[in-house]
């Protein structure tokens, strides 16, 4: 895994320098959006993009600014996420929550701008023809549709007892949305066929479900100081997750399930595939 670190490392380091470049500007609100953006995340959507770009032949440089739209619009969901009227949060990234450092109206604004912001990012690169920046637009809008579809389903469902399809069907949006556009928008980016796009869809839509339930599994076997964010925050809201309904063992065997679907899918691509099998195995690691 040492080689997927560097890689981890390079594509973090390359993305936090066009965001650096992107967003700037005096103002309480420009700091309120960049307490959030380089609050230390993982850059792991955008380096997924990354990934699967040059796993079809795109150059860096025509993969970072979409890749830094991404964290754009995962950072806006964060804010938004961490607010008293959703999920009410103090700590995010190790630290206070933009709310919690400046304040409610400041937090929704910074997360307003950075969804918006995210969208022209890709709009202005000129380094994309004019339809594949329309193709990733429409699919960025679309992913950003069932994030938000996904986070109402999972507030609908805090204290109810759901099934283990509901609890997938709110994840798949409210996570997986963003991941399965990540892996398929850097696969757009480079040179890939229809088919091909079918077989990266299918990888990340697994990879989603196994970032999420890894997630789950951490909440209730953490630290918050391990985590960065507060721990056993879902059992304290009783939201619907795949412990609570499966229990601790049979979510770890559902991983694996998911897991070996994820990398399946890859075997059928005709091209070098390991780092995109590396991050899967990253992610279910998460939880070892």
């Amino acid at each position: 895994m040492g080689e997927l670190k560097e890689f981890f490392a390079a594509a973090a380091a390359d993305v936090e320098a066009k965001l650096n470049e992107l967003v700037s500007g005096p103002g309480r609100l420009h700091d309120a959006i960049r307490w959030s953006l380089f609050g230390g995340g993982k850059r792991f959507r955008p380096s997924l993009l990354i990934a699967s770009g040059e796993t079809f032949g795109a150059p860096r440089q025509r993969l970072v600014q979409t890749a830094a739209a991404v964290e754009m619009l995962h950072t806006y969901s964060l804010i938004h996420d961490d607010l008293p009227s959703m999920d009410n949060d103090d700590l995010r990234r190790g630290r206070e929550t933009c709310h919690r450092r400046f304040d409610e109206a400041t937090a929704i604004l910074a997360g307003d701008a950075l969804q918006a912001k995210a969208f022209q990012t890709i709009a202005d690169d000129v380094l994309l023809d004019e339809p594949l920046r329309l193709n990733l637009l429409s699919d960025l809008s679309s992913a950003a549709s069932r994030m938000v579809l996904g986070q109402q389903v999972d507030l609908a469902g805090e204290g109810r007892k759901l099934s283990i399809d509901e609890v997938k069907n709110i994840h798949a949006n409210k996570t997986g949305a963003l991941i399965e556009f990540s892996a398929v928008a850097g696969a757009m980016i480079g040179n890939t066929t229809t088919t091909e796009l079918e077989v990266i869809n299918e990888y990340a839509q697994n990879l989603g479900l196994l970032f999420q339930i890894t997630d789950d599994l951490l909440d209730v076997t953490e630290t918050s100081e391990a985590l960065g964010k507060t721990a056993g925050k879902d059992a304290s809201s009783q939201k619907a997750t795949y412990p609570s309904v499966l229990g601790i063992e049979a979510t770890k065997d559902l991983a694996d399930v998911v897991y070996n679907a994820s990398v399946a899918a890859l075997l059928k691509l005709k091209r070098p595939h390991e780092r995109l099998s590396q991050i899967a195995e990253f992610i279910k690691r998460r939880q070892s």
